[in-house]
């Protein structure tokens, strides 16, 4: 994809756990940490995959048939409250992260700038564990745009492979260049950066570009259906929604005074895999770094 084939990106939107940090691979040690005091197998990476980016009610839900635990789903919450701290103040950023965010973090000021936003499934208390050593980075972020999974804007049962958190993020960015009689940014102009599958369907579905930058074990799961997965194809979202999403996503981008959208087909070059962060191609978006 070259940038005179696609719009030029004007915002990124940011997924955080697995795709901006480690915590993905930390989640995985504390689950077996508790499933390892029961006698239960490890989690496996078909389970760990309908976990990723999921809201937590549904994760759970998921989890918990697979895992058929002898304690109730409070008593395993409760379990992992006590272990987070330990697991998630040690979070480390992913390779090319801090390259990348502020490359695009020092465009702001250019004749070209690029915007930036974060868009994560975790909750305000995790989100503070998994971030408050890490300052520096974070603050690259406004806090007007940071929006976590609890945000009382996102309505319940609304969250991944639902595009509502994308579409608020961006909301986010428009209200700035509002306020500054700036042209808005069409949700085609955007640049999703996932991890998980239903998130980069929920990506797809608010009408922007993603890129795909999975958990090797992710990608293995999905092995000879990347096309799908980059399509926003694989079925994640609610059976409930399947027959009018077109419908739905311009729903929503009216109510948040954005453009229709553009649901993915296969090969439609709308979303890339890429294997890490590092060496990111921005002249392949039209993004020119200062």
């Amino acid at each position: 994809m070259s940038s005179t084939e696609f719009p030029r990106i004007r915002a990124c939107l940011f997924d955080m756990d697995g795709l901006l940090l480690d915590t993905e691979d930390r989640y995985t040690s504390m689950t077996n940490e508790i499933l390892q005091m029961y006698d239960k197998p490890t989690l496996p990476w078909f389970i760990k995959a309908q976990l990723q980016g999921r809201p937590a009610p549904e994760a759970s839900k998921i989890f918990h048939e697979w895992a058929q635990l002898p304690i109730s789903k409070e008593e395993y919450s409760q379990k992992q409250v006590e272990l987070a701290p330990r697991y998630f103040t040690a979070s480390k950023p992913l390779p090319g992260v801090v390259k990348l965010l502020n490359d695009l973090s020092s465009t702001e000021k250019s004749d070209k700038p690029v915007y930036i936003a974060l868009a994560t499934s975790s909750h305000r208390k995790n989100f503070k564990l998994k971030t408050d050593h890490l300052g520096d980075l974070f603050s690259l972020f406004p806090e007007s745009r940071k929006v976590v999974g609890d945000d009382p804007r996102i309505g319940e049962g609304r969250g991944k492979p639902l595009p509502d958190i994308y579409l608020l993020a961006l909301e986010t960015i428009n209200d700035e260049l509002k306020e500054r009689g700036e042209e808005l940014i069409k949700p085609e102009e955007c640049l999703v950066f996932e991890d998980a599958v239903p998130g980069v369907e929920a990506g797809r579905r608010a009408g922007m570009q993603v890129i795909w930058c999975p958990h090797p074990g992710l990608l293995n799961e999905y092995k000879g259906r990347e096309d799908e997965v980059l399509a926003g194809l694989t079925g994640q979202h609610k059976e409930e929604e399947k027959s009018e999403p077109e419908k739905e996503v311009q729903s929503l981008q009216a109510k948040r005074g954005v453009g229709s959208g553009k649901l993915g087909t296969l090969k439609d070059g709308w979303a890339q895999i890429l294997p890490s962060l590092e060496n990111f191609p921005y002249e392949r978006y039209g993004i020119t770094i200062p």
